[in-house]
């Protein structure tokens, strides 16, 4: 069975997570989010209703399953018998850090390859804190985040 690892924080998971989520799906017998836990990054959501989020943004596709993890993605990707890891562009400034990543998840771990997935096009201008700033201020993102996303988002705003 050949299983990809998609790390991230999604604080919140968004549809350019998901857009990324469902191909690398395809190319893949399994998917497995990795939700990050970082004592230093300051979270809307806790690593639960991260995973929440994920399970129900993602019931329509088949073989996705979400864990956290506070460890290197290289070991999570060990533990979990990954041979890749998928991660997301949205543009050319986000390659030096993803090189960077890869390079040294493949120190860590030589058996697991990253892919880089290019955002699709109407994605782009997406990321978990531009959703949560204009969530804040009482402005739409319906279009970007899945229902029981947005859901989160109103209580956690206390949004009607």
């Amino acid at each position: 069975m050949r299983s990809v690892i998609y790390p991230g924080t999604f604080d919140p998971i968004h549809s350019g997570h998901i857009d990324i989520a469902e191909r690398a799906s395809t190319l893949f017998d399994k998917l497995i989010f990795a939700v990050a836990v970082n004592a230093e990054k300051n979270t809307l959501f806790n690593p639960k209703e991260r995973i929440e989020m994920i399970i129900g943004a993602t019931e329509h596709i088949p073989n996705v399953e979400a864990y956290s993890t506070d460890g290197l993605v290289a070991d999570f990707a060990r533990k979990h018998k990954a041979i890749a890891l998928i991660r997301g562009l949205r543009h050319v400034s986000d390659f030096e850090f993803e090189f960077q990543m890869a390079t040294m998840n493949h120190h860590l771990n030589p058996d697991v390859s990253t892919l880089l997935m290019v955002t699709a096009e109407n994605y782009i201008h997406l990321n978990s804190s531009v959703v949560k700033d204009v969530a804040r201020l009482k402005g739409d993102v319906s279009k970007f985040v899945s229902i029981n996303v947005l859901q989160k988002l109103k209580e956690k705003y206390s949004l009607s």
